[in-house]
């Protein structure tokens, strides 16, 4: 297979410009910033960009302006969206749904109730030695980092496994 060259048409070769003199044009530009155009030649923009030195009244943006003996009348707004009573309804007092009382809560044991303290109490120390400005010593470091990790790790090991949890309802299917 032959390459488009060797078809018989050469490529057409772009004329070689010569190489831009960036420091002349940046001069150039400098040397014109506040000279005056030239009267009669073409702007580069639109008429509609150039800025008057004095600008008088604006023209009119073909407005139709209301005749000057008219005027406008406010209404006070009588009811609106959140303008509004709700209707008493005497035989609907008795319809509404009363949740019953929750269970108690179970009652913790002493190991769980000292986890808490742990896991609480450890950051809080660390925090009043923080907000006070206090030496960090080693044994507040100590007790506060160990305090929520021994606290956490009592609470992890004391959970339930989930094996007395079959008559619970949402256990799953019983076959």
């Amino acid at each position: 297979m032959a390459d488009r060259e060797d078809e018989g048409t050469a490529p057409q070769e772009e004329p070689a410009r010569p190489p831009l003199d960036e420091e002349a044009a940046w001069a150039a530009l400098v040397a014109g910033y506040d000279a005056e155009p030239v009267p009669g030649t073409v702007p580069s923009w639109p008429e509609a960009e150039n800025v008057r030195e004095n600008p008088g009244p604006e023209p009119p943006m073909n407005k139709v302006l209301p005749p000057p003996d008219r005027s406008i009348v406010i209404h006070p707004v009588i009811s609106g969206p959140r303008h509004y009573e709700l209707v008493d309804d005497e035989d609907d007092e008795d319809a509404h749904f009363v949740p019953p009382e929750p269970p108690p809560l179970p009652e913790a044991d002493v190991t769980t109730k000292f986890a808490w303290i742990a896991v609480i109490g450890g950051p809080l120390l660390l925090l009043a030695f923080i907000l006070f400005q206090l030496d960090l010593t080693w044994w507040a470091v100590l007790i506060g980092l160990g305090g929520f990790i021994g606290g956490f790790a009592t609470l992890v090991t004391r959970m339930r496994t989930g094996e007395d949890d079959e008559d619970l309802p949402g256990g799953g299917a019983v076959v």
